[in-house]
């Protein structure tokens, strides 16, 4: 697996279950500007593997900025830094050299069918990697996105972040001729760190200590999504990743999906369409995940993170 990122506390969540569960073989990060810039996002995801044990996996920066939009960041919900209250060291190893794109292509390229790709931010890498080698499409095992939505969005009424941060980068992906699987705010908010996750974090030891509960701590809510009366914050990208892991957890229906990239008060909004003839059905939307194995899941492969049996 490939986890092409822009951490952000959910994102740094997801890089530490991907490290950590037995049935992933992540070989490395690529990272796009999204819920802060490429330089905070970059070292967050290097400081992230170091911390799960994992700092020989490569990490390759990809795209500063959205293909023709300004930059969209999420500082109000992530915090400065973009991982809350969480305060990890300077990894001790620095990028990969060469640009995300060029790694994408050339990793996936080496072995066609093989590696699934993960997006979990902005998909401005992957439009731009399609861009240029269209043939990534056929190539890839399987295809997964955090984003996205079939009703309401989080950072406008119709758009989730990560497709309204770069939508004609979306629009591409979503156009490429494969399918995308995506999952998006349906089932991506029944995933929620209540008071309960969150006391299991806390045997955790340096892990949950330094990273999962400051991180969660520091995460500022979402418009409209009342965060606070559902009982917690939701781990988004964790889902993406916990699909890949575990498909069995969640219920998918497929669909096409349409990215609006000119609407005054829709650009961004994933257009779902359930009833569209097969032919023409493009994505695989996630509707719902177990929450109580999806939890049992996630927690039982941080334990395995040495870092989780040190004291924090």
């Amino acid at each position: 697996m490939i986890l092409d990122c822009d951490p952000g506390i959910d994102d740094a969540l997801a890089i530490a279950f991907a490290c950590a569960h037995p049935g992933l073989d992540l070989a490395g990060l690529t990272t796009v500007s999204g819920n802060v810039d490429l330089a905070k996002v970059t070292r967050n995801a290097l400081s992230v593997l170091e911390l799960a044990g994992r700092p020989d996996l490569p990490v390759v920066a990809g795209s500063g900025q959205p293909l023709l939009r300004p930059p969209l960041d999420a500082r109000g919900v992530h915090g400065e830094s973009g991982l809350g209250a969480a305060q990890l060291p300077t990894a001790r190893a620095a990028a990969a050299s060469g640009h995300a794109v060029d790694f994408l292509i050339d990793t996936i390229g080496a072995a066609p069918g093989e590696i699934t790709l993960v997006a979990t931010g902005p998909l401005t890498n992957i439009a731009l990697a399609l861009r240029r080698e269209p043939r990534l499409a056929g190539w890839v095992r399987d295809f997964v996105i955090m984003g996205g939505s079939a009703g309401r969005g989080n950072v406008t009424p119709a758009a989730e972040f990560n497709i309204a941060a770069d939508p004609e980068a979306a629009a591409i992906v979503f156009g490429a001729g494969w399918r995308v699987t995506m999952v998006g705010l349906d089932v991506t908010l029944q995933a929620r760190a209540t008071p309960d996750i969150q006391d299991r974090m806390r045997g955790l030891g340096r892990l949950g200590n330094s990273l999962l509960l400051p991180g969660l701590l520091g995460y500022r809510g979402e418009p409209d999504q009342g965060d606070a009366a559902a009982g917690g914050p939701p781990v988004h990208d964790v889902c993406a990743v916990a699909l890949v892991a575990a498909p069995g957890l969640f219920s998918c229906v497929p669909a096409r999906v349409e990215v609006e990239t000119t609407g005054r008060w829709t650009a961004g909004m994933t257009v779902t369409d359930f009833a569209a003839p097969e032919a023409s059905r493009n994505a695989l939307v996630v509707t719902a995940v177990d929450g109580p194995a999806f939890w049992d899941l996630v927690l039982g492969a941080y334990q395995r993170i040495p870092a989780a049996h040190e004291p924090g």
